[in-house]
């Protein structure tokens, strides 16, 4: 697979972000909370929007796969309910672009194919070493639960109401937030050779450039190709991509709250109806001398 330089260096900037490799500074500060979003899937009855997961997805796969692997995902995945919404002729198709190493052949050697749908997404290097040899030293982290991996410390009370709001995303807001957050140190703020402020990073300083800019990405659909919406769409699909069965699992939750309630209210008027006779007439309540026996 052909690697451009720059997108190397963009995507690995996201890597070095994301895994939380950052670099000292004279004068490290405590990052700022990421901005909460308002996400398609948030919430008890919250959903993936499709065309949301599917620019995501080209986001992936133009900027980000160069260094980083999805390996828990299948291309067969792209097809399944409640996910970007290809068909299954599609996701064939994005496959058969992906080049994977298969083996060994009749000669004992490990050779390239085009991908196939039941494939795995397959690596951007062959293994680690190679990975950190191309990229400074460092490895990207994998992509497959990164949205679940990254998370916020709220503290009190905070916490409380998350619980009671069912809220859980925390990771696509730091995805979005990281993204977003370079900008100029603030005044004092003394960086490293080469490194770079985001105020969304622990610490501020991170060693590697933006890996977004404005209109990098074309969309075909009218999107705005924005930041901002970069960072929506790229944080939606690796939500996805971490828990592809949300929308299943949220649905299958409020068929089990509605039995829930039915068999509630069933047991409620079952006690009531044997009970009756004894609310209407308390003295069965009680226990009676037993009778002498007589031959």
């Amino acid at each position: 697979m052909n690697r451009q330089p720059s997108n190397i260096a963009a995507t690995f900037a996201l890597a070095a972000v994301l895994a939380g490799a950052g670099m000292s500074a004279g004068h490290a500060q405590e990052a700022a909370p990421p901005p909460r979003q308002h996400w398609s899937f948030a919430g008890p009855f919250g959903t993936y929007d499709p065309e949301q997961l599917q620019r995501g997805f080209k986001i992936y796969r133009e900027v980000c796969s160069t260094c980083h692997s999805l390996k828990l995902l299948s291309f067969r995945n792209l097809a399944d309910p409640g996910g970007p919404g290809f068909t299954e002729a599609q996701a064939a198709a994005i496959a058969a672009t992906f080049q994977v190493t298969d083996g060994p052949n009749d000669q004992g050697q490990m050779f390239q194919r085009p991908g196939k749908i039941s494939d795995n997404f397959p690596p951007p290097f062959a293994n680690a070493q190679a990975a950190a040899a191309a990229l400074g030293g460092k490895v990207p982290p994998d992509m497959s639960t990164l949205a679940k991996a990254r998370s916020y410390e709220w503290g009190f009370p905070q916490f409380v109401f998350d619980a009671f709001t069912d809220y859980q995303e925390d990771g696509p807001d730091y995805i979005h937030a990281i993204i977003n957050g370079y900008t100029t140190p603030p005044k004092g703020f003394v960086l490293p050779p080469g490194g770079q402020y985001n105020k969304y990073f622990p610490g501020g300083a991170i060693g590697m450039p933006q890996p977004l800019h404005d209109g990098q990405v074309k969309y075909t659909d009218g999107t705005p190709e924005t930041l901002d919406q970069y960072g929506r769409d790229v944080a939606a699909f690796l939500m996805w991509a971490a828990e592809p069965k949300l929308d299943e699992r949220k649905q299958l939750g409020f068929q089990v709250m509605i039995f829930l309630i039915v068999f509630t209210g069933l047991l409620y008027f079952t006690k009531k109806k044997v009970w009756h006779d004894v609310e209407l007439h308390p003295e069965l309540e009680t226990p009676r001398a037993p009778t002498e026996y007589k031959a």
